[in-house]
């Protein structure tokens, strides 16, 4: 029996025979560019072949009933009135969305929902992104909505950011709807411009190593460096008035600017905005030359900046990231995410991916007693409707 197969079945228990339609929404990985989106900076993820997938049929009395393969919690309730119950758990994302439809004046009918993932939870690759993105994506269908997928993007940021209290950028939710085959996004995050950009590695390809240390993005430091970098903008913003965001501001300015940030701590965590915007656009550039040894630099020094300007890493991160720099044939590796456990992106030459995966795991489990989990960095592509003969793992 097929995974779709199992899902109809599992579905039909919970909500009865019947005609259901299925959608997906992508998780992501970062390449690079981290804490920078919402700083109105460049990023520069892409979307990752698994995600969440949600199997759905519509109702015509305004009820939503959620239920998750992955989940015990099963939660219903009416399109009004919607708030946020911690007990509900993973559900709070999708009723989020819901409820943000409804901000916007859109009266839905209501559905059953079965949802159905395959990120790692809390390696910051974006799983709440991904069931936003799913549900969005599958109510603006079922109530035949002619929006343009970015709104939908938005629809969902703003659901992480009112509804569950996390003051995030708009990278995750962008890249799992805009995603495309063998394609990373340079994304502008405060004016949304955006280009798909081919990735050819060549003889290389990426790997997605997780700590098996799990995050919460809402529990951790994030909101924490948000107002930190606030505060260092404002302070910037009394010598270059021009800037809008910190996405503006270019290294030389900084250095000459820097003293206006009085705050030792905040001078730090802009220092690593700046420069790691500067990194973005340059790893982009090394990208369409074909430069990928230039790229791996850039990732690594990606990560110094983040583990001693941004403070995001962690031990966890740390000794991955080490290990990963002894191996022959890997040149190039970073946390990507938050921080604060989750997962590292790694660029490994093919032919020594077995061996990097033995070095690596040896040493992390040495160091830290965890064993590593290793992932293919494959590249997807964003949140659609998909056939039902599509797989879902």
């Amino acid at each position: 029996m097929s995974v779709v197969e199992r899902l109809e079945a599992r579905f039909a228990d919970l909500y009865g025979a019947g005609e259901t339609r299925l959608f997906f929404a992508p998780g992501r990985v970062n390449l690079i560019g981290e804490h920078t989106d919402y700083n109105g900076g460049y990023v520069f993820p892409a979307a990752l072949p698994f995600g969440t997938w949600v199997m759905v049929r519509p109702r015509n009395d305004g009820r939503f009933r959620l239920a998750s393969t992955r989940f015990e919690e099963k939660v219903e309730c009416g399109a009004e009135g919607i708030t946020f119950r911690k007990e509900d758990n993973w559900a709070n994302f999708p009723k989020g969305v819901i409820r943000e439809f409804q901000h916007r004046g859109v009266h839905l009918k209501g559905a059953d929902l079965l949802f159905h993932g395959n990120l790692p939870l809390g390696a910051g690759l974006s799983s709440s992104a991904s069931i936003e993105l799913a549900t969005a994506t599958a109510l603006a269908a079922l109530e035949e909505l002619d929006w343009d997928r970015v709104e939908l993007v938005k629809l969902s940021q703003q659901a992480e950011n009112e509804f569950i209290g996390v003051q995030c950028g708009i990278m995750d939710q962008f890249a799992s709807g805009m995603g495309k085959q063998d394609h990373a996004i340079l994304l502008k995050c405060d004016t949304l411009e955006y280009r798909h950009v081919p990735l050819e590695l060549g003889d290389y390809c990426l790997a997605i190593i997780h700590t098996n240390k799990s995050r919460g993005l809402a529990d951790s430091k994030y909101n924490e460096r948000r107002r930190e970098c606030e505060s260092g903008f404002r302070a910037l913003q009394q010598v270059l008035p021009e800037i809008q965001t910190l996405g503006d501001v270019s290294v030389t300015r900084w250095e000459e600017a820097q003293r206006a940030v009085s705050s030792p701590i905040e001078r730090k965590r802009l220092r690593h905005v700046i420069t790691e915007n500067r990194r973005v656009l340059d790893s982009e550039q090394a990208l369409q030359k074909g430069n990928l040894l230039r790229f791996g630099e850039l990732m690594k020094a990606s990560h110094l900046s983040l583990r001693n300007d941004y403070e995001v890493t962690g031990a966890e991160l740390d000794a991955l990231f080490e290990a990963a720099c002894k191996v022959e044939g890997c040149i190039g590796t970073r946390m990507t995410g938050a921080g604060f456990g989750g997962c590292t992106v790694n660029l490994v030459y093919k032919d020594a991916l077995e061996s990097f995966k033995t070095r690596v795991k040896a040493e992390y489990e040495a160091k830290t007693g965890l064993p590593p989990l290793f992932y293919p960095g494959g590249i997807g592509a964003g949140a659609r409707e998909i056939v039902k003969t599509e797989t879902a793992e």
